[in-house]
């Protein structure tokens, strides 16, 4: 990044719907060739050392389909998020600020994001914009389990930052807003399986 280049970050998780800092713009796009998994611990934000939750990270979907053995959503290759434009007088602070709150296996890339265009074809709307991915290769990566596993995993887990299912529907709410072209099937199918455990336990 140049003195002169913006400083985007996209968010494809809890920062669609809690934006860092000092934006001074947000535009809507997808990243093509990834999905969005719930797999990665989380030890300090919606889970604990002890019964670690779960939230999303970024995997390629290459990569995925060598991990999953068996996904459910197989051809599943978009993922919708938000792309941050973050005031030039900040960036440092912003970028404290993330590293921070991403801290927990986290690691900073960068990514193409796409918008459609006026006539529906999709088209790069961003060039390497910042995104913190999860890498299968970092200690809180936890790769693929059985949905019904991961809902009451994550229907149980409570950390500093709240229930892990809380982040779960506020994450579905705000991916639903995005774009009328925006779904996410893994994200979907688990906000309607912990909602049943909820329903259950009353």
């Amino acid at each position: 990044m140049t003195s002169e280049s913006p400083f985007i970050v996209f968010g494809y998780g809890s920062l669609i719907f809690k934006p860092p800092p000092h934006v001074i713009a947000q535009t809507p796009g997808f990243l093509k060739g990834y999905v969005r998994r719930f797999s990665q611990k989380s030890h300090d934000h919606r889970g604990t050392p002890e019964s670690p939750g779960r939230v999303v990270t970024l995997v390629h979907k290459r990569d995925w389909d060598k991990i999953s053995q068996s996904d459910a959503f197989p051809d599943e290759d978009t993922v919708w998020g938000v792309a941050y434009t973050i005031d030039p007088a900040y960036v440092a602070e912003v970028r404290d600020y993330l590293d921070y709150r991403e801290k927990d296996g986290y690691t900073l890339e960068t990514l193409d994001v796409y918008g459609v265009d006026a006539n529906g074809k999709d088209t790069i709307i961003i060039h390497d914009a910042f995104c913190y991915v999860g890498r299968d290769d970092n200690p809180s990566f936890i790769g693929s389990e059985p949905l019904g596993d991961l809902s009451d995993r994550i229907w149980r887990s409570v950390g500093p930052s709240g229930p892990n299912k809380e982040y779960l529907y506020k994450l579905a709410e705000a991916v639903r807003e995005l774009s009328p072209n925006s779904f996410d099937s893994h994200l979907f199918t688990l906000e309607d399986m912990v909602k049943r455990l909820d329903l259950g336990s009353t």
